[in-house]
């Protein structure tokens, strides 16, 4: 050190001095800035966006289930909006509970908030008070809450009480046409019925809801909200007439308690589009409280349980002969009361008579089992088969319900020596009451087989989508189905096995069948009586079948059947409107004497 220097002065100039001084405040003032730009322009938008993330709350809007209608648009099946009112136990400490002038306060917190809402909930307010206190910002107080009972909660403005829309599956026609429509489950989806097939129809689109939720729970005016609206799912409209269906509904579940039966089935086809107008089974659920009933119970019977047609198996066979020209209407048909085929069968008619000659019309009229055996050994199995196939008892329907069945039909090379011959009557084969039905509807609709429909088309979003039927098919003449008309009108007659389903004013075609059915044991033990017609005869409208299951007393099909055809049809024909028949009959002879 320089004597004389100052130890304490500092070292350099002061221009010096102060460059240092420049120097360290730029770099401090660049660490800063570097810091700024990092925070700002950097991670900036990441933490911007976190804070958002954080004050974000998104809440799924749901999008209503389609209603099902029925072929008039009555409600079948709706959805009714409802609510879960839940709290948010943080914010109910900062309720006050103010004097009538709305200046003193007189409560707060738990308490306050539990004696404005208990009386609008219901419940005690000590049991609520204690279900507002704690730190759970989601706690439900009460579900499927109407939105008038929403409005007055709301209206008492209790901090950190809020609601979610709730959707309930409503059926307002309780049982009528509950086997048909099925129900939804606890997820909202479809589990039997049209509600299960028709599931991603009737299924709506949901939407979301995005908000900022401020620091006391509340949302933020301000803030940023993003909606995307919810899409209601489409309705089904049904062919059924609710009407029908109710009425025909009634009839079967009384002649199932009467008789004693198993259970019971009605189908109703409109004969020239297919269309059913009632599909009625007995014990219907209602699908408001499916687990109420028996869950051998909660499907429809008449398309999944196949049972043997009997003597309504006769028509078939005797159309079939007409067709292939092997018998006409008045054709002489041998019928002994006892009958031994070529191969040691042996079959009876149902009464006990002398040997006659029939014409195809007596057989049916009489139901004689032996007489058909005669006119369906005309024609080779593999021709008779081929006409069941055509008319459709060999596979199912595709009516859109779940389960349904095909029925049981082996094919030719499969038969028995004794089976080849009673499937001409009806037995050793199984089919459904749709699939039986159908074939009389094909007859009434001059040969053309239309496949049967449940499902009108959809209403989706205000634009209806018809359900197109299956292309119709030519599957037997008009002529055959003219003369098979005719010769069921003499069953329904004062000399045939189907009287009971006689309606005044009309003329009817159709035919009773008796089967035995196997039981639990493999037994004949059970019973299939049946009925299946055409109503008006001259001027086909509808083909209905009934089919009562092991009925305890009755068993035949004319004694319990036919009165449920007649009651159920009879009804159908003055709803829709059906002019009475204008001719009388022109049956064909029973016996050729007699032509």
């Amino acid at each position: 050190m320089a004597r004389g220097q100052n130890p304490f002065t500092a070292v350099g100039t002061p221009e010096k001095r102060q460059t240092v001084l420049l120097a360290a405040l730029l770099a401090v003032m660049m660490v800063f800035a570097g810091r700024l730009i990092y925070v700002q322009a950097i991670i900036g938008p990441s933490l911007a966006q976190a804070a958002l993330d954080g004050r974000t709350r998104t809440y799924t809007l749901t999008g209503a289930r389609g209603d099902i209608l029925d072929a008039r648009g009555t409600v079948l099946a709706t959805t009714v909006e409802t609510y879960t009112v839940a709290v948010d136990q943080r914010q109910i400490p900062d309720f006050r509970l103010y004097d009538e002038e709305g200046e003193e306060v007189v409560s707060y917190g738990a308490a306050a908030a539990a004696q404005v809402l208990a009386p609008v909930l219901g419940v005690d307010a000590n049991v609520l008070g204690a279900q507002l206190v704690g730190e759970d910002g989601y706690h439900v107080l009460a579900r499927d809450v109407s939105p008038e009972l929403w409005q007055q909660i709301a209206a008492l403005g209790v901090n950190g009480v809020y609601s979610e829309d709730t959707f309930e599956r409503v059926y307002p026609n309780g049982a009528t046409a509950g086997n048909i429509l099925g129900w939804v489950n606890a997820d909202g989806d479809g589990a039997a019925g049209i509600e299960q097939t028709q599931n991603s129809d009737l299924l709506g689109t949901d939407g979301q809801l995005q908000v900022e939720i401020g620091a006391s729970g509340q949302v933020i005016p301000t803030g940023q909200q993003t909606t995307t609206p919810a899409m209601p799912g489409c309705d089904v409209q049904l062919t059924i007439d609710a009407d029908i269906q109710w009425h025909t509904q009634q009839v079967i579940d009384d002649a199932v308690d009467t008789y004693g039966a198993s259970w019971g089935a009605v189908v109703v086809i409109e004969r020239s589009t297919g269309r059913i107008i009632a599909l009625a089974d007995s014990d219907s659920v209602d699908p408001n409280n499916p687990g109420a009933s028996a869950a051998e119970d909660r499907g429809a019977r008449s398309v999944t349980s196949p049972y043997e047609p009997g003597s309504t198996g006769k028509v078939l066979t005797i159309l079939s002969a007409l067709e292939e020209g092997v018998i006409t209407p008045t054709s002489p048909i041998e019928d002994p009361y006892r009958l031994t085929t070529d191969n040691g069968q042996t079959f009876r008619d149902h009464t006990e008579h002398p040997d006659q000659v029939l014409t195809p019309a007596g057989v049916l009229a009489e139901s004689a089992n032996t007489g058909t055996v005669n006119i369906g050994s005309l024609m080779s199995d593999a021709t008779r088969y081929e006409y069941m196939q055509r008319l459709g008892w060999a596979e199912a329907t595709g009516i859109g319900l779940p389960g349904e069945s095909g029925g049981i039909l082996a094919a030719p090379d499969d038969w028995d020596g004794r089976q080849r011959f009673t499937t001409m009557f009806g037995q050793g084969v199984a089919v459904t009451l749709l699939q039986n039905t159908g074939v009389f509807a094909t007859i009434a609709n001059d040969g053309v087989h239309i496949t049967p429909r449940l499902v009108d088309g959809y209403d989706c979003d205000g634009e209806f989508i018809t359900n197109e039927p299956a292309e119709p098919e030519q599957v037997v003449s008009p002529e055959s189905s003219e003369q098979m008309i005719r010769m069921l009108e003499s069953v329904v007659g004062d000399d045939g096995t189907g009287e009971h389903a006689a309606i005044e004013g009309y003329r009817i075609a159709g035919k009773t069948g008796t089967a035995q059915v196997a039981d639990e044991t493999g037994e004949l033990n059970d019973v299939a009586a049946s009925f299946v017609g055409i109503a008006p005869a001259d001027d086909p409208d509808l083909a209905v079948g009934v089919v009562i299951y092991n009925p305890s007393s009755g068993i035949y099909g004319g004694t319990i059947a036919a009165p449920v055809f007649h009651d159920v049809t009879a009804f159908a024909l003055q709803s829709r409107g059906v002019a009475p028949s204008t001719e009388p009959a022109d049956p064909y002879p029973l016996t050729p004497d007699a032509s």
